[in-house]
């Protein structure tokens, strides 16, 4: 009883509301068991997105892929693989997973294979090198990449039956909060040399993040989640095509499609940042402060976006949004014309700083957006819908953007950033929900 006392006592606070427990979409029998599950789902989103930054495929992976000694071109596979490949098989992962009313098993079974995966990627680190320890690296992000899919579509329906409307987006907000400032801290550790970490490090770092998954996944085995409604046939992939007629039938969730897209703009411009600064300078440190700029970013906004997102989440799509996309116009226009100063590879960091805050936003807004725009097996059917489209999207335009890249990375950072504007105004043309 003292234990539930001072978690009702620290909910109180968090939701800074003199009822804690006020419900309105949610069951009573949901309702009673709001704060511990606030605080179960925010250990178990911490703990996986310290793994996410620690393996993030733009450093982490893409330093381990030239540790080993594969070939370079290898870790250009990296960041569609980790994007696409979680978000394309979701159409057919939400058709299965919306059969049954409990789905929390269905995020446990993600993480614990997303850990198994990087341990996985600890060992071929360990034991291989060259070209087959590149493809052990790829081949397993391959699996943790489907792996993930499973917990992005049963996570916002677990947190849409246990966590009232008015609670959503700060929880986003401070798992992702207390994730950035506990990676702030580790990449500390690992940049306070002179010298880049050896793969004996990298080694440990793997496994590290692994173990964080496989704890993930423990924590969040005990949310507590009533049944809820489930629908759909024997045939998945039946449902999982008939779920695509919602971008056809239901107006608001395609217009927040089409923004959704638009807005891609603020997470597929980090990497032309980081290649503009390296094209100047090739200091580890430099690369480093990338990851700390990241990590920093998520510790100080991430809880202000969500407090933002429970007042208005189209609002926060569009202040963040506007923010990104003046980012990469800047930037752009900076690098296309020609200024040299002394330094001047150390403003791209500050640029990607500001633009994973601004990317927080979107990602934070759009997140909770969805799930309130929706509800009961909808909230399923919305997320893998418009995560299998975005993920072929990502595909597209990725490979667009690589092609304007050649022009130079400036380039590709403008015409991304007039996309972030475009879905700035698409935004702003939403319902609020």
């Amino acid at each position: 009883m003292a234990k539930e006392s001072v978690v009702d006592a620290l909910y109180e606070k968090v939701a800074n509301d003199e009822d804690a427990r006020t419900c309105t979409d949610i069951s009573e029998d949901a309702c009673r068991e709001v704060p511990g599950n606030f605080f179960r789902i925010i250990a178990a989103n911490t703990l996986t997105k310290v793994g996410d930054l620690l393996i993030n495929p733009k450093t982490v992976l893409a330093w381990l892929i030239s540790a080993v000694g594969a070939p370079g071109s290898l870790a250009a596979l990296l960041v569609p693989i980790r994007e696409s490949g979680s978000l394309i098989p979701q159409l057919m992962i939400g058709a299965l997973v919306r059969r049954y009313p409990v789905r929390k098993g269905f995020w446990v079974l993600g993480a614990a294979l997303q850990g198994l995966s990087v341990l996985g990627m600890a060992l071929v680190v360990w034991l291989l090198d060259g070209l087959a320890a590149g493809w052990g690296i790829v081949g397993l992000l391959v699996l943790f990449s489907i792996s993930r899919g499973f917990c992005s579509v049963s996570m916002k329906d677990v947190q849409g039956k246990c966590i009232p409307k008015s609670r959503r987006g700060r929880l986003t907000g401070l798992s992702a909060t207390l994730s950035g400032a506990l990676t702030f801290g580790l990449t500390l550790l690992i940049f306070r040399g002179d010298s880049d970490p050896s793969v004996l490090f990298y080694s440990a770092l793997l496994a590290g993040a692994g173990a964080a998954w496989l704890v993930a996944a423990l924590v969040f085995l005990s949310v507590d989640e009533y049944p809820g409604a489930s629908e759909g046939g024997n045939n998945a992939l039946r449902e999982a095509w008939n779920s695509l007629s919602l971008l056809k039938d239901d107006a608001p969730f395609r217009r927040f499609v089409i923004t959704r897209a638009l807005l891609m703009a603020s997470s597929l411009a980090s990497p032309f940042l980081v290649l503009l600064a390296k094209e100047q300078s090739s200091l580890a440190l430099l690369l480093g402060s990338f990851v700390l700029a990241s990590s920093l970013a998520s510790a100080v906004s991430a809880t202000v976006w969500g407090y933002m997102a429970d007042s208005s989440s189209r609002t926060v799509m569009v202040r963040g949004g506007a923010l990104a996309a003046l980012v990469c116009v800047v930037a752009g226009a900076v690098s296309v014309s020609g200024v040299q100063t002394e330094g001047m590879h150390w403003l791209y960091p500050v640029a990607f700083f500001i633009l994973a805050i601004a990317h927080a936003g979107v990602r934070i807004g759009r997140k909770t957006y969805m799930v309130d725009m929706a509800g009961g097996t909808k909230r399923t059917d919305y997320t893998a819908v418009s995560n299998t489209v975005i993920g072929v999207l990502l595909l597209a335009v990725g490979g667009i953007s690589a092609a304007v890249a050649l022009l130079g990375n400036d380039w590709a950072l403008l015409v991304l950033g007039t996309m972030g504007a475009m879905g700035v105004v698409s935004a702003r043309l939403l319902s609020e929900v």
